[in-house]
């Protein structure tokens, strides 16, 4: 049932246990592209499923090197869907499930949070497992210390998912009395699977300049997310 934005606001504030789970289109308007802007990086050459692949990592580490640098907004800021949704964790029981690799809920300071395909912000060296700061991967895809290759901690196409991390996403998604659903076409699994979690009694919430295809009945007002939690 589509609604307005000032019903969508409504909702938002009268739900006390809430689970958001988040696309590329709640970073947009911090100046992240979204995942079909990636097509446009290398012109069209080689798919962006293969250059972040756990393939194109270990037979071309080099493409792969230059190609994950292009995903680092290093100057983007927290926007105010993501203040908002960190701001409502101080009065309601407020989840975020993101499949965005940006850090920007962590950094609008969410708390609880589950990145569902990991952080850019989180690299290591998949030789000695040892953490490296972000900022030296950008610098060299190798270890400095051991020579191995560094990465940062994303789930890469033909990559499996951390069991603890799916457990931490579904067990949000249950708990929740109403399901937020911001900017995604949500058609990327396992994560548009979360949504068969939810309890029979939860409500869905879709807010998305697009439909998308759902089983149910969802509440969706075609919007961008800024002009609802701007007045949450």
């Amino acid at each position: 049932m589509e609604i307005t934005v000032d019903q969508a606001v409504k909702r938002l504030q009268q739900s006390a246990k809430i689970t958001f789970l988040t696309g590329a289109g709640v970073s947009t308007p911090s100046g992240v592209p979204d995942y079909r802007s990636l097509q446009g990086v290398y012109h069209g050459l080689e798919a962006p499923e293969y250059l972040l692949s756990k393939e194109c990592l270990v037979r071309e580490p080099e493409k792969f090197y230059q190609f994950v640098k292009h995903l680092y907004h290093e100057d983007a800021r927290p926007n105010s869907i993501h203040r908002k949704m960190a701001q409502m964790e101080n009065t309601k029981d407020v989840w975020v499930v993101s499949q965005n690799i940006d850090g920007l809920h962590a950094a609008a300071g969410s708390q609880h949070l589950v990145n569902f395909h990991g952080s850019l912000y989180a690299c290591y060296c998949r030789k000695c497992q040892q953490p490296v700061a972000w900022q030296d991967y950008l610098q060299s895809d190798r270890h400095k210390e051991c020579g191995g290759q560094l990465r940062p901690k994303i789930v890469l196409y033909g990559e499996g998912f951390e069991e603890a991390v799916i457990q931490q996403a579904i067990e949000a998604v249950k708990n929740a009395e109403l399901i937020v659903i911001v900017g995604t076409s949500f058609q990327v699994h396992p994560f548009c699977d979360l949504i068969y979690e939810k309890s029979k009694d939860a409500k869905v919430l879709v807010i998305n300049q697009t439909p998308i295809q759902l089983a149910g009945e969802y509440y969706f007002v075609q919007t961008n997310g800024t002009a609802v939690f701007e007045k949450v």
